[in-house]
């Protein structure tokens, strides 16, 4: 919408019925309208529910895509549990926990992710985010925001295949999306800027603390953190101390967890895909190596607290 006496383009977005939030930018700048009521999100493994939790508590309408149906009953589950942990901490009722569940839709059809915003959180795999967004893109139109959530691969690179790619972004939340408070916002080479300042906003206004982040390998907070699991990786190889001592160590110096339950925390699979990517993307610096113990790990099925074991055993 143009409000023609400043001559600014106005973007409207709406969450709750009885909060709605105005952005400005100057209206040369770009002829697009924003008006985000339903936010779809592909992927429904931690990371994408997660993100489906948090956007539902803001208000907006969410379809929750994944191929597997297994994986959105699991899902479902652990949403609901979510919601309802917040109720028993007082941090939400029972009347706003039912609404926000409600404001969910769960689906195993691609042809349902038609939305205003679309983040994608599926495999760290490049030619799989392609195709994604490619089949995405075909059933909706030029005007949907499209971001990925991938936590290393370059945004410039994914958005290479997709039409106008000046709407598409990174959009990067931590696990657990409904806890942690960071929230990286990467433009690539053709984001615009009324695109990434739009979500800056739209994420802050869902009580989340965002970060401008240029677009390269791992962004900051994966960059500057790869080397907490690559040296505490490292040190249990070269047998300088058990992993619960690591672990223990870097706990009592400060750190809410060590790098070992961490990554049990965020999936020991997917921790070792980041790696591998950015180790890659670095043109195979070897700081960045992968280590044999992780991948030793993921040929297990140890990939943490979603599998039972990783470095550690959860009942």
């Amino acid at each position: 919408m143009i409000n023609r006496k400043s001559s600014k383009l106005v973007l409207i977005l709406k969450g709750t019925a009885n909060r709605s939030r105005f952005f400005t930018f100057p209206a040369y700048i770009c002829s697009m309208t924003f008006d985000v009521k339903t936010i779809g999100i592909a992927g429904a493994g931690s990371m994408g529910s997660g993100i489906a939790q948090v956007c539902a508590q803001a208000g907006f309408q969410v379809v929750l895509y994944d191929i597997s149906s297994e994986m959105l009953t699991k899902a479902e589950k652990g949403i609901a549990a979510g919601f309802q942990f917040l109720v028993s901490k007082a941090k939400l009722t029972s009347k706003e926990q039912e609404a926000a569940l409600g404001r969910i839709t769960f689906s195993n059809q691609i042809s349902s992710l038609k939305a205003e915003l679309i983040i994608e959180a599926v495999i760290e795999k490049l030619e799989v985010k392609h195709q994604f967004f490619t089949e995405v893109a075909a059933i909706n139109p030029p005007t949907t925001i499209l971001a990925s959530n991938t936590s290393s691969i370059p945004i410039t690179q994914i958005a290479a295949k997709i039409p106008n790619p000046e709407r598409f972004l990174g959009i990067h939340f931590f696990n657990p999306a409904p806890v942690m408070k960071l929230v990286e916002i990467i433009k690539g080479e053709s984001t615009s800027d009324e695109v990434s300042d739009f979500c800056f906003d739209l994420i802050s206004g869902m009580g989340k603390t965002c970060v401008i982040a240029k677009d390269a390998p791992g962004f900051i907070v994966n960059r500057v953190a790869r080397h907490y699991y690559v040296e505490g990786l490292k040190l249990l190889e070269e047998n300088v101390a058990s992993l619960e001592d690591i672990d223990g160590l870097m706990e009592n110096f400060g750190f809410k967890m060590g790098p070992f339950r961490l990554m049990d925390l965020i999936g020991v699979d997917t921790n070792l895909s980041v790696t591998k990517s950015m180790y890659q993307l670095f043109h195979f610096d070897s700081k960045f190596r992968p280590n044999r113990i992780q991948q030793q790990k993921v040929d297990a099925g140890k990939f943490g607290r979603k599998s039972g074991e990783g470095f550690y055993r959860y009942e």
